[in-house]
């Protein structure tokens, strides 16, 4: 086995190759590969469901929906869209704090269940 998945459980192995499906998918529809904050813009984008000129602050704002949107069950519920289409969450928990390592991995795999879910 290559080095790459030396030492790694099966979980991390699959979590790796789900990781790379997603970002080659928005590579493949978008021309480039993304980090995970480029992957929670798009899934806010996804959820506001209009695609506009954004401000950078309705960027960061579309970021927010898509980390609320992922936490969604966990720790936000969704609460109610507003008359501009924004999509707005109640917190039910604050999120425990993580090293970033934990929390990196943590955000991959939610992000990779919901573009099982909602996008291909």
């Amino acid at each position: 086995m290559p080095l790459l998945y030396e030492n790694k459980s099966d979980a991390d192995i699959q979590l790796m190759k789900d990781w790379a499906e997603v970002r080659q998918y928005i590579e493949k529809h978008f021309e480039k590969k993304p980090d995970i904050q480029v992957c929670l813009f798009l899934i806010g984008l996804n959820e506001f469901g209009t695609i506009r000129e954004f401000e950078k602050e309705e960027k960061q704002d579309l970021m927010h929906v898509g980390m609320c949107t992922l936490l969604l069950g966990e720790y936000y519920e969704y609460d109610y869209t507003d008359a501009d289409g924004w999509p707005h969450f109640k917190e039910l928990k604050p999120m425990e704090a993580m090293f970033i390592k934990i929390q990196e991995t943590f955000l991959k795999q939610k992000i990779v269940q919901y573009f099982k879910e909602k996008v291909y």
